[in-house]
């Protein structure tokens, strides 16, 4: 027994301590415990194959810059090491019976108590192994300033060199010190790696740092999977050899695989690539994407602006590919600003996909992804494994070893197998996979100090990102965006940007926040970037010969404009539905499809209720309170009747239809509406809502003749002589004064005038809805510098609001390395829904199942039974089907929210199902009603989900009680 200490920094020791040092617990190892050798060397098998057949040449590009080409070499070893600070005491001593084994060998830890223990983490004991042991074997300082990083945040926190203080009893003293060092010697000399061979290792981008960091978890959480790795406990079982055998099976059942073929994208024999893979000549626009990114050197930004309908998304996808094939990368993110938007979304990009390769994965990322049915059936093809990723061996959540124990997320998977969709495109994990679409929620809750946050930058390294309707995000939002594209410019990550109404400010922001990243400084100047002098047009940004490079064309618009008229309502004090009615019937009373927009669900509610009384089921309504399955009907059936002609599943347009709807109709609503009838909304977007007017191009006769010429009434907006405008107070709630005052002057300008020309005014009336000009009569004036006045003051706020969540912020920029890249406190961000509620500036909302109190036990939406205890979900399909389709997300109202997370649980019976099992039930009476939060809600299944106050003298149990 002891070591054996041969010559110099050679340190070994005797099998029999790498034989009894233990890495997991029999039952988390899969009934026998594993050595903990045999754990570093499965993650460094697999980490070889992340290297071989998951990374995108970009980034192995950029490891092998740093080290001499043995970027390889280099990724296995960081992997292998990750876990090496389980050597140590305070490890070693979590499990009574083997912490005997390893104190029989020799190795003690006198005088540490268990709560010492828990509060050295094995990570930043490993960080301190390889910040100490790595100098000493000739590595330079740089050089492992930013590597322990690595090791320390492998459990999704990196902490300052501040928390590496510790005891020296709980790390090891002695013997230890050799013991932990003779691993990192083992794991070296296993991969065939001379250690000293590093010494001159270049420190990569702190973005790549991020990404690198992002793809050892991902090593990690595969080579933990205990079904595949089950625990060796005898030494003679082990060997690098052997670890690679198992990565091999484990990852061919996993079905892991990276992006696509590097000869598939952009193939260069084609002149027209729009052409090559959509079928249709490329117009001017589109040309001009493509060309433009041809002319870059490498990575860079490129913003393209252009009316709706002129093809955005298929010159995004084919300057994506150029630039992919530029740069290295093997797939794209698609980042849609709605759930609703991302659905269609995902069908287009997936049937460009077929055509650049069919083999590549897809993915789509959002809450309510398993209710698409395209998606699901895709999903049930592919399998991945589950990892309680937040928390350690024995079930400790991982905050920088501070001891407190708990449950983690409380939207962590449980345990056991699940489908791939459920891991690979579940929380944090989404975006490895190559091709995704989802809500850009996932973009920017990369750009959060969160834990985990790595995995997300690890999946966007090696993709081209694609943001569509920037025009949509506000201050507060945009901040994360300015934050996220700092990180991809550091990266190396191309964006591409797409918009209709992109206000000329944030144009120069997003610019301006590439350059930021790729300079890595704050200070950019932006003197040299032009101004578009036409739309549609393009603006790439990108660096060259260090410098930033600027080149902006303007191109004719595919469809020539057409002159819009513009119409204020005459609408009552009150803002009552009835004037919205009448101007509805007149307009289409000898047939015709209108549109019409209101700021809020509720009002969307009262107009659709009073023009039902007099078009019965020719009106349709449209927004986001009806339950998932019931929305996403609705709007097939309306896209169906409206959307381009000769669409697939197209039906005969109507002879007239009304739909009433919310924002859901902005983007990405691909209708076509003979009248358009609007809430008055921020000038960019009621021009979004315009872009449903007349849309597409249709025989003369399947307009009414009285509709042949677009026209937009607006509505929600009262003009009193010699006044200042008025609004409902539900549109002040969501727009604010400010921009709508001054969306009412160019409206009123227009009503008084000779209306829009669409879409040459498009650049011009958003330039002045986002303006400093005075805008309105000069009686408006006082009330205009008052709403000015409390806008920049509530911007100010919100931005440095958003600060306080930023990863880095500005005042990271030149950092080198990723030390204390979580060292700044934040408020936890437990669950998915309260980090989108943080990214959007918006209070949290509960997504529930709904589901009616029976006779005996639940029932279902539509009245089929569910058991007593609503156990027939899991063991009927066809029920499950109905159960899930009926999930609706709550209102965004705190006392709400509260009383979901306090009172509302799965069904006793759902326990079965992976899904249901975490899902909140909202219990509704013989009414279909329910009190939650001190409010009454109801759905009735033409209105949706309504609510109220709760009457006074209303005695029902809450809504979760059963």
């Amino acid at each position: 027994m002891g070591l054996s200490i041969i010559s110099g920094m050679g340190v070994f020791m005797d099998d029999e301590f790498f034989g009894m040092i233990w890495g997991k617990s029999a039952e988390k190892a899969g009934g026998s415990m594993h050595l903990l050798l045999g754990h570093l060397l499965d993650t460094a098998a697999v980490g070889e194959l992340v290297w071989d057949r998951f990374l995108a040449s970009t980034i192995r590009d950029r490891l092998d810059d740093c080290s001499d080409g043995r970027g390889r070499s280099l990724f296995a070893l960081l992997c292998g090491l990750h876990d090496v600070g389980k050597a140590t005491p305070a490890f070693q001593m979590k499990d009574e019976g083997l912490a005997q084994r390893v104190r029989a060998a020799g190795l003690g830890w006198r005088g540490v108590t268990p709560q010492q223990g828990r509060q050295w983490h094995h990570a930043r004991a490993g960080a301190v192994i390889v910040r100490k042991y790595l100098p000493q074997v000739g590595w330079s300082r740089p050089g492992c300033d930013w590597v322990w990083p690595l090791v320390a945040g492998h459990h999704g926190l990196i902490p300052d060199r501040g928390r590496l203080v510790h005891k020296p009893a709980v790390h090891g003293a002695g013997p230890w010190l050799d013991v932990q060092r003779a691993f990192v010697d083992r794991v070296a000399g296993d991969l065939n790696v001379d250690l000293a061979s590093f010494s001159e290792l270049r420190t990569p981008s702190r973005g790549g740092q991020l990404a690198l960091s992002g793809m050892i978890i991902m090593a990690d959480w595969v080579a933990s999977d205990k079904e595949h790795f089950g625990g060796l406990s005898d030494l003679a079982e082990i060997s690098m050899k052997g670890s690679r055998e198992r990565a091999q099976r484990a990852w061919a059942q996993l079905g892991l695989r990276g992006g696509w073929r590097s000869d598939r994208p952009a193939p260069g024999n084609q002149s027209d690539l729009v052409h090559h893979r959509f079928g249709k000549p490329a117009r001017p626009a589109q040309r001009a994407a493509v060309q433009a990114v041809r002319e870059m050197p490498g990575p860079g930004l490129l913003i393209l602006e252009a009316p709706m309908g002129e093809g955005k998304t298929e010159a995004a996808l084919a300057a994506a590919e150029v630039l992919a094939g530029k740069v290295g990368a093997d797939g794209v993110f698609v980042g849609m600003p709605t759930q609703a938007t991302s659905d269609p979304m995902f069908s287009r990009v997936r049937g460009w996909l077929t055509a650049v390769d069919p083999e590549v994965p897809i993915g789509l990322l959002h809450g309510r992804a398993r209710f698409n049915k395209e998606w699901a059936a895709l999903r049930s093809q592919v399998r991945f494994v589950d990892v309680h990723d937040d928390l350690d061996e024995y079930g400790m959540a991982d905050d920088f070893g501070t001891g407190t124990s708990g449950p983690g997320r409380r939207d962590a998977p449980l345990a056991g197998a699940a489908a791939a969709a459920e891991w690979f495109f579940g929380s944090k994990r989404g975006l490895l996979a190559a091709v995704t679409v989802g809500t850009v929620d996932h973009l920017l809750q990369a750009a959060t100090r969160t834990k985990h946050v790595m995995l997300r930058h690890a999946g966007l390294a090696g993709r081209v990102v694609i943001l569509d309707e920037v025009h949509a995000y506000d201050v507060y939002m945009a901040q994360f965006l300015f934050e996220a594209l700092r990180w991809l410019a550091d990266t190396g990550v191309p964006v591409i940007v797409l918009s209709a109404t992109l206000p000329p400010v944030l144009r120069a922001q997003l610019a301006g926040a590439y350059l930021q990243g790729a300079l890595q400084r704050p200070d950019v100047d932006l003197a040299d970037l032009p101004r578009p002098t036409g739309y549609p047009s393009t603006t790439a940004v990108y660096m060259a010969d260090g410098k930033p490079r600027f080149s902006v064309t303007s191109q004719s618009p595919w469809r020539e404009s057409v002159p819009v008229a513009v119409e204020i309502l005459a609408e009552p004090t009150d803002f009552a539905p009835v004037s919205i009615a009448a101007a509805v019937s007149a307009e289409v009373s000898e047939g015709g499809c209108a549109l019409v927009v209101c700021n809020t669900v509720q009002r969307a509610q009262v107009v659709y209720a009073e023009l039902r009384t007099t078009f019965g089921d020719d009106v349709v309504l449209l927004h986001s309170r009806f339950t998932a399955a019931e929305r996403a009907s609705r709007t097939e059936d309306v896209v169906d009747k409206l959307g381009p002609p000769g669409r697939e599943n197209a039906q005969d347009r109507p002879a007239r239809l009304v739909v009433v709807a919310t924002q859901v109709a902005e983007q990405s609503f691909d209708v076509d509406v003979d009248i358009l009838v609007t809430d008055l909304a921020p000038i960019d977007l009621l021009l979004q809502r315009v872009g449903r007017l007349h849309r597409h191009d249709r025989p003369t006769g399947q307009r009414p003749a009285r509709l042949r010429d677009p026209k937009v009434i607006a509505s929600g907006l009262r003009l009193p002589d010699g006044a200042v405008p008025l609004w409902p107070a539900g549109s002040r709630a969501v727009y604010g004064d400010h921009l709508l005052l001054r969306s009412a002057a160019l409206v009123a300008e227009a009503a008084t005038g000779g209306g829009w020309s669409i879409p040459a005014d498009v650049p011009g009336l958003v330039a002045l809805g986002y303006g400093d000009e005075p805008l309105g009569p000069a009686r408006w004036a006082d009330a205009a510098a008052e709403a000015r006045q409390e806008w920049e003051a509530k911007e100010r706020r919100r931005r440095v609001n958003a600060t306080g969540f930023l990863l880095s912020g500005e005042d990271g920029l030149g950092l080198t390395t990723l030390e204390g890249l979580h060292d700044k406190a934040t408020a936890p961000l437990e669950t998915e829904e309260r980090l989108t509620a943080v990214v959007r500036d918006s209070d949290e909302s509960v997504e529930v199942v709904l589901v009616r109190r029976g006779p005996a036990g639940y029932l279902t939406l539509a009245g089929r039974s569910l058991g007593h205890i609503g156990e027939v979900a899991v063991s009927d399909d066809a029920v499950l089907e109905e159960v899930v389709g009926a999930t609706i997300r709550l209102p965004a109202n705190k006392e709400i929210t509260a009383a979901a997370h306090a009172e509302l649980t799965p069904l006793a019976g759902w326990d079965g199902d992976s899904w249901l099992r975490r899902t909140r039930a909202l219990i509704l009476d013989d009414r279909m009603s329910a009190i939650l939060g001190g409010r009454h809600l109801t759905y009735d299944n033409k209105l949706g989900l309504s609510l109220a106050p709760r009457p006074a003298a209303d005695t029902r149990p809450a809504a979760g009680k059963g």
